[in-house]
């Protein structure tokens, strides 16, 4: 059984208002908290439950310091090094969830929090955008389960809201008898890193050292990363965009568990030279190098100052859109869009940390579009505190606005 502060959160029914409920203070720990993402995260769930106890961890005491001090007086700040893996369980021994923002994820080889979220019987989400590194944590679902320890993976912006709204599509489509579904696409844009920190931006590097798995008609295929440019319309404000090919986690999962054929994931953001530096990168580059993560995090520290210009200048909105097909050629969308990258994704994991605090999630660790993962009656709620602040915000639309409206051939008869 888990410990009696989730056990009693369990039982915690979310109100029409915001969700926010009368249930007695609960203790929240957010790795990276000093962080764009930790940080976002931490400020989301004091907003959405300001009756929440929100332990911020890092190692940047001044920083972590400065924004507890904007939290209010239920917050603190613990220096943290998440690999201390004594000083950690002993941290998480005196919180209710664990919400892990301190990535990058690419190229871990262990998932040292989430043990030690199931050795302290402490629940756990994180915002995981790798993928060896989420099946790596979906491999400890049945010890999770027997701890009695609900934990949700890859529950960010995308993946994680982008998951929820490809699962509400395909429920709908079969619901309205649609057809089976038969192709699932993910896109997604930010202008220049969508003001996320050096953290996004490594990722992005360590993402172009990785074949992209993406799914045709049920078979697994490896393709070149940020390859296969198409050209997609993401709606008011954000307009026509570039997006290339990358090996994102809700391809593999949402092709497992809603049972789509089909599925890819491409990326673009803006300025050009952006996604020129990118497909440079991925083309010259040897993999080797891609691949070292203590040699991209240095690349990382060189570019970043130059990167900040360009977000100064773009601006930081970010912009998803979901399109599935049906067999009877019925096709929707979802589409999302949000002024700043590090805000939607503060939210989008707050809302994530919530679904478990409040009963939503069953012990075991699950993908977002998992049903035992976020109940179904719960996602309606997920998207609304998920979509705080979005400027678009969109479900089930007929899916009329891919500029790009062939079918472009990757490989000998293979189309994603």
């Amino acid at each position: 059984m888990v410990r009696a502060c989730i056990g009693k959160a369990s039982a915690v029914a979310a109100s029409s208002g915001g969700g926010k409920s009368a249930a007695a203070p609960r203790r929240v720990l957010v790795l990276g908290g000093t962080g764009r993402a930790g940080g976002a995260t931490a400020t989301a769930l004091s907003d959405l439950r300001p009756d929440l106890s929100i332990l911020v961890a890092g190692r940047n005491r001044e920083k972590g310091t400065k924004l507890v001090s904007k939290l209010g007086e239920r917050s603190e700040f613990v220096q943290l090094d998440i690999h201390n893996a004594r000083r950690l369980e002993a941290v998480m021994e005196s919180v209710d969830l664990v919400v892990h923002a301190a990535g990058p994820f690419q190229r871990e080889d262990k998932c040292a929090v989430m043990q030690a979220a199931i050795s302290t019987k402490t629940g756990y989400a994180d915002v995981c955008d790798g993928m060896d590194y989420s099946w790596r944590a979906k491999s400890l679902h049945e010890e999770a389960k027997a701890a009695g320890v609900p934990a949700l993976i890859t529950a960010g912006i995308s993946p994680g809201v982008s998951n929820v709204m490809a699962a509400e599509l395909v429920r709908a489509a079969k619901s309205e008898n649609c057809g089976e579904p038969e192709r699932l696409r993910f896109f997604y844009y930010i202008a220049g890193t969508g003001g996320a920190g050096p953290t996004a931006l490594g990722t992005s590097f360590l993402l172009l050292g990785e074949d992209v798995i993406a799914y045709h008609k049920g078979r697994e295929i490896k393709l070149k990363p940020y390859s296969g440019a198409r050209n997609i319309d993401f709606g008011e404000g954000i307009g026509k965009k570039d997006v290339y090919l990358l090996n994102l986690p809700e391809v593999k999962s949402t092709h497992k568990f809603l049972g789509v054929p089909t599925v890819s994931a491409r990326f673009g953001s803006d300025p050009f030279i952006w996604n020129w530096g990118m497909e440079t990168f991925a083309n010259f580059l040897p993999a080797d190098i891609l691949r070292d993560k203590n040699i991209v995090l240095k690349l990382t520290e060189c570019v970043d100052p130059f990167i900040r210009v360009i977000d100064g200048i773009v601006g930081e909105c970010v912009s998803m859109r979901i399109d599935l097909e049906n067999s009877n050629g019925h096709n929707t969308m979802g589409l999302f869009t949000h002024n700043s990258l590090s805000v939607s994704v503060g939210y989008a994991a707050a809302a994530f940390a919530l679904a478990i605090l409040e009963g939503s999630t069953k012990p075991g660790v699950w993908f977002p579009e998992e049903t035992e993962g976020i109940a179904i009656e719960a996602r309606k709620l997920l998207l609304q505190r998920a979509s705080q602040g979005a400027v678009n915000f969109a479900m089930n639309k007929q899916s009329q606005m891919v500029v790009d409206t062939d079918h472009k051939e990757i490989g000998k008869g293979i189309y994603v």
